[in-house]
């Protein structure tokens, strides 16, 4: 069975869907498997550290799609502007793709991927369980963008945002709203906390002040009825 990682071709994308360390645990499954030339360097993986490991590089971006049985990739297939084709008719009939898809919001999407015969694993649509924890990519997203919110927000907010006592006088700590504490937000949250802000948070399910409480986050109550 093979398994083929294509370049990632969406504007500004930098992921890639299989690290060499990966590619490694598929292999010993008994999976072989080969990457486009180039799909790593975005996320500074070279095509050397494919090769050391095993992974086959190809350079034919058409002839890495015919010969894989199971294509993995990040984002959901689409239009390739270099060859002048959609990814989905790079697929062969009855292949298996594992991606995010996001099928509720791409429905022509995936009556495409049905009329090639195609078995799709969409990584976003993985249930947040302890059986499925090893395919949860969505959370692994969600805890890198709440993250990085929080990195974003103190690069623009201009000062600490811990409290500082100089010589020129006190500054108080920044205060911090996270909306929503998901994985995302509770990811947020932690952040903000480690970088000495108060921290308040909310979110429309009142199950979460546990979680919000334990961060040593403020949970705002708000009550207000749902249209």
């Amino acid at each position: 069975m093979k398994i083929g990682i294509p370049k990632e071709i969406h504007q500004g994308e930098k992921r890639v869907a299989t690290t060499p360390e990966a590619a490694t645990q598929i292999m010993k499954l008994g999976f072989s498997v080969s990457i486009e030339s180039g799909a790593g360097l975005n996320a500074d993986i070279s095509d050397e550290a494919y090769k050391e490991v095993g992974v086959e590089v190809i350079a034919d971006t058409r002839l890495l799609w015919k010969q894989s049985n199971i294509i993995m990739k990040v984002r959901a297939p689409e239009y390739n502007l270099e060859l002048d084709i959609e990814e989905i008719d790079l697929l062969t009939s009855g292949a298996c793709l594992i991606s995010f898809i996001w099928p509720a919001q791409n429905e022509a999407l995936m009556q495409k991927l049905a009329a090639k015969q195609v078995t799709v694993l969409a990584m976003d649509s993985v249930p947040r369980m302890s059986r499925a924890q090893k395919l949860d990519a969505l959370s692994s997203m969600a805890n890198i963008a709440g993250y990085r919110a929080i990195i974003e927000a103190a690069q623009h907010f201009g000062r600490f945002f811990t409290g500082q006592i100089t010589a020129a006088g006190k500054i108080p700590p920044a205060k911090v709203l996270v909306i929503g504490a998901g994985v995302a937000g509770l990811a947020a949250i932690g952040t903000a906390k480690g970088m000495g802000a108060i921290v308040r948070s909310f979110d429309t399910r009142p199950e979460v002040k546990e979680q919000i409480e334990s961060m040593d986050a403020e949970f705002l109550m708000l009550d207000f009825k749902e249209e």
